[in-house]
C-alpha cells in the first residue's frame, strides 16, 4: 500500500472530542454498580477515559470489592452496554461538541482524510446519531482492535486504512492513554481539555473550536 508523506491526515477520537457520551456511560455504570450494591463516582468514571469495557468494569468491580466470573463479567458488561445504548440511541445533533462539525466540515473541503481511532464498539450508532457518518474515510473502533489505548493499534491501524504514514498523521485526544497511544504510534497529538491531564500533546485546546485547519497542518513541523 502507497502512503503519502505530505498530506496531513487526521484521526479523531469520538467520546469527549467530537460528542460527549461520557454522561451516558457515567449512568450505565452507575445503574450496574448500584444494581450490584455499591456506588459509582464521578471521580471514578474520569478513570474509565479511553479505558475498554471489560477493563472499566474490572476497575469497577474492583471498587466495589466484588469478584464475578469469567461468564458473569461477560453479562455484566453485556447489560451495562445494552443500557448504554438505549441511551445513545436518542442522541441527536445537539450533542455535536462545540467547533467539531465546522472543523471536519472545513476538513473535508480541503481533501484532509479523516479517520476514528476509538474505543468505543457503539461508534457506528453515535455517529449516524449525531449526524457525522459522513466526513469519515475510515473507522476504527472497538470492534476492530485487540489492544486498548495507551497502545497505538488503533492508531496504526487508521493510519493504514488512510494511506498515511504514521508522521502525517495528527491525533485529537482528550485522554491521557490517548495521547499515549498517539506518540507511541509516532504521531503528533491535540489534546481537548485541561493541560495538566494531557501531557505530551503538542497543544491542548478546550474544544475543536479552537483550532484551525492552518494550524493542525503546521503541527507536523513541530
Amino acid at each position: 500500500m502507497n502512503t503519502t508523506t505530505e498530506q496531513t491526515a487526521c484521526i479523531f477520537d469520538l467520546d469527549g472530542v467530537l460528542v460527549d457520551t461520557a454522561v451516558y456511560h457515567y449512568e450505565a455504570w452507575k445503574q450496574l454498580a448500584n444494581s450490584l450494591g455499591f456506588d459509582f463516582t464521578h471521580a471514578q468514571n474520569e478513570q474509565l477515559k479511553g479505558v475498554s469495557r471489560m477493563r472499566s468494569l474490572d476497575m469497577i468491580l474492583e471498587w466495589g470489592g466484588i469478584q464475578k466470573s469469567d461468564a458473569e463479567r461477560e453479562e455484566l458488561a453485556s447489560l451495562k452496554n445494552s443500557w448504554y445504548v438505549a441511551m445513545i440511541s436518542k442522541m441527536t445533533t445537539d450533542e455535536v461538541l462545540p467547533g467539531s462539525g465546522e472543523l471536519l466540515q472545513q476538513l473535508k473541503e480541503k481533501g484532509v482524510k479523516i479517520a476514528l481511532g476509538s474505543a468505543s464498539k457503539n461508534s457506528a450508532l453515535i455517529l449516524e446519531r449525531t449526524g457525522l457518518a459522513h466526513f469519515f474515510d475510515a473507522i476504527v473502533d472497538g470492534n476492530a482492535v485487540t489492544s486498548s489505548k495507551p497502545d497505538p493499534e488503533v492508531f496504526i491501524k487508521a493510519a493504514e486504512l488512510l494511506a498515511a504514514a504514521t508522521a502525517d498523521c495528527v491525533v485529537f485526544e482528550d485522554a491521557f492513554a490517548g495521547v499515549q497511544a498517539a506518540k507511541a504510534a509516532g504521531m503528533r497529538v491535540v489534546g481537548i481539555g485541561e493541560v495538566e491531564n494531557l501531557k505530551g500533546a503538542q497543544i491542548v485546546i478546550k474544544d475543536l473550536s479552537e483550532i484551525t485547519v492552518a494550524e493542525i497542518e503546521a503541527l507536523k513541523n513541530k
